[in-house]
């Protein structure tokens, strides 16, 4: 098992990626605090992996309010008994309008997607620095490492999370705590449809047409396959691996 005896903190765990993740990190042997703020859907997943033999306990936070982050960090590390990995995966789409766009909006997806991940990696490295150990994996997007004209404020807010990453990275390297990103690109997710393809001006179809043409693997990725790369860098395999930003895009950024 790959995260045996490993006390793992994991945001909206609930559906798509996050749910992969937790149930994927319990099955490898980490005690899992999962956090969201749908509390039935977080349920459902704390009481499969319990049911299954993992250990899991689940969180009910709205990380858009920092009081809130800052609370359900405190719970889950009590819960956890401290802290080895973080994967800082909660997110949301910023308006894909720039001119005269939606402020507060973006203000709210400024919040979720950087704010309260650097905050709860701040709240993470604390704890992780008093015992010269730790892994923080943040999502990120593909969309971070190359520009989306479909929406370059959602470029701008997930490239902030590659260059915290670096900069995290190098800070606490000597320090034994690993700092890095999963850039996803184009996941079947219900975030996918209801969110990112809700914005196109075209139908579902040629939305999906569009956005399937830009991969050269020709197919969305699965939320499991998210999963097992930030497993993967939250282990001990990556144990030479900090600062990078991990594309699981199907090829997206390779062309």
């Amino acid at each position: 098992m790959r995260l045996a005896n490993k006390r793992a903190l994991i945001t909206a765990a609930a559906s798509g990626m996050g749910r992969a993740g937790a149930e994927l990190f319990a099955r490898e042997g980490a005690r899992v605090a999962a956090v969201d703020r749908d509390a039935e859907a977080l349920k459902s997943v704390v009481d499969g992996i319990n049911a299954n033999g993992g250990k899991a306990e689940g969180f009910v936070a709205d990380l858009s309010d920092n009081d809130a982050v800052t609370r359900c960090f405190g719970e889950a590390t009590a819960w956890l008994g401290g802290i080895d990995v973080l994967w800082s995966h909660a997110g949301m789409p910023a308006p894909s309008e720039f001119e005269g766009f939606d402020l507060g909006r973006y203000e709210r997806a400024a919040q979720l997607n950087v704010t309260q991940a650097t905050l709860l990696a701040s709240l993470a490295a604390t704890g992780m620095h008093k015992q010269d150990k730790g892994s923080i994996v943040f999502t990120s997007s593909s969309s971070g490492l190359v520009g989306s004209a479909s929406s370059p404020l959602y470029s701008s807010l997930k490239a902030a999370l590659i260059g915290l990453t670096k900069g995290l990275a190098v800070r606490y390297a000597a320090e034994g705590i690993r700092v890095n990103a999963i850039c996803p690109g184009m996941v079947a997710t219900p975030m996918l449809y209801n969110d990112f393809m809700a914005d196109s001006p075209f139908s579902r179809e040629e939305t999906e047409k569009r956005f399937l043409s830009a991969i050269p693997m020709g197919r969305p990725g699965q939320p499991e396959e998210i999963a097992h790369a930030a497993l993967w860098l939250a282990s001990d395999d990556a144990s030479f691996v900090t600062g990078v930003a991990l594309p699981v895009d199907g090829g997206l950024v390779a062309r």
